[in-house]
């Protein structure tokens, strides 16, 4: 794939208690009135971390089954009106999601999955202080420096051998094959990628 780069993948999490704060309606609706363009590109319509992407509000650190859903049916009314840049599907051997990923350059995205289940997509969009001072940026208000969107996998999955890759740090591809055996896999794997 030509101006691809492959994402590196590690086998350990190093946030276990991320996301243990939740995203209720009333805050994103209070944050993203008065958020700013960047809030806007990375929350809004047709974004795979909006909680809004599927039509009614989901916290996007909640995991969603995507692969149960046809792009074409959930996202019939942002493909309407030009304003979507997700897309998923399935082929005879792999499922695939696409996406843009907001901003560029200072972005660090990490993909991970969890017990072989929920494939967690997150990135930070602004730095968030004095980190020293800090607990990890996933464990308090995630949204404010960063955003998450957690999936769950289905079950006919290989996702030990999930490919991650993203162009121009703008677009992340992930391909996950189906299974071809009948043993089922578990454990935890990350897939890290920081941008230049």
């Amino acid at each position: 794939m030509a101006g691809w780069k492959l994402l590196e993948v590690h086998t350990e999490d190093q946030t276990p208690h991320k996301w243990c704060v939740s995203l209720s309606e009333e805050t994103f609706k209070r944050m993203f009135s008065h958020g700013s363009p960047a809030v806007h590109k990375i929350f809004g319509d047709g974004s795979l971390f909006s909680p809004l992407l599927f039509g009614k509000f989901f916290d996007p650190s909640d995991a969603f089954p995507l692969w149960d859903f046809e792009s074409d049916v959930l996202l019939s009314n942002l493909r309407s009106s030009g304003k979507t840049s997700i897309d998923w599907f399935q082929t005879d051997d792999a499922y695939v999601l696409k996406a843009d990923l907001p901003g560029a350059g200072s972005n660090i995205v990490q993909i991970y999955v969890e017990n072989g289940k929920v494939m967690e997509i997150s990135g930070q969009w602004k730095p968030q202080g004095d980190q020293s001072k800090t607990k990890d940026w996933r464990s308090g208000r995630w949204w404010e420096p960063g955003y998450v969107r957690r999936l769950e996998l289905p079950e006919d999955v290989d996702w030990r051998e999930t490919e991650a890759s993203v162009s121009n740090d703008m677009v992340l591809e992930l391909r996950i094959p189906k299974n071809t055996s009948n043993s089922s896999t578990s454990g935890s794997g990350i897939i890290t990628k920081h941008s230049d």
